[in-house]
């Protein structure tokens, strides 16, 4: 009396395997997506630690009687936290080249730049603080995707 009629025509097939098999296909797309992400988030953090801590190195360079080797101490103490200082480069460069109007800074090697010895710079003369360190050397997964870039930060300050 209760009972439903059903007819073999309008019940759905058993899926037993299609779920393992959707889940095979979707599981390691799914993986490679978010480690992706989890790596770009990790070099976005690193290159907010490079620059925050080439500004207080430039802080630390711009004021007086402070000498470069006390600014390359204060920026490798900062990144120390995220990045082995050791696989840093940390350039303190003669700035003077952007005060000069129509300079293009587009490609800019900035290696090529003279040094300066921030103790020695005249009263509001610019000078840059760059650090720079291969993403092969932070990367959290084998680099396998990105290969052979660098990661930097930089600040550019006046001397008082």
């Amino acid at each position: 009396m209760f009972r439903r009629k059903t007819d073999s025509a309008s019940r759905c097939p058993r899926r037993s395997g299609a779920t393992v098999v959707e889940m095979a296909v979707v599981l390691p797309v799914f993986g490679i997506f978010l480690a992706g992400l989890m790596e770009t988030g990790h070099a976005f953090m690193i290159m907010d630690v490079l620059n925050s801590s080439a500004k207080q190195a430039a802080r630390l360079g711009a004021l007086e009687g402070k000498t470069s080797a006390q600014v390359l101490t204060r920026a490798q103490e900062k990144i120390s936290g995220a990045v082995d200082p050791t696989d840093a480069t940390v350039l303190i460069k003669d700035g003077s080249d952007f005060d000069t109007p129509g300079f293009d800074p587009t490609g800019l090697n900035y290696a090529s730049l003279p040094n300066i010895e921030v103790a020695d710079a005249e009263a509001r003369q610019l000078f840059i603080v760059r650090i720079e360190v291969p993403y092969n050397d932070v990367a959290i997964l084998p680099p396998f995707w990105i290969k052979d870039i660098t990661l930097s930060g930089q600040a550019v300050m006046r001397h008082e």
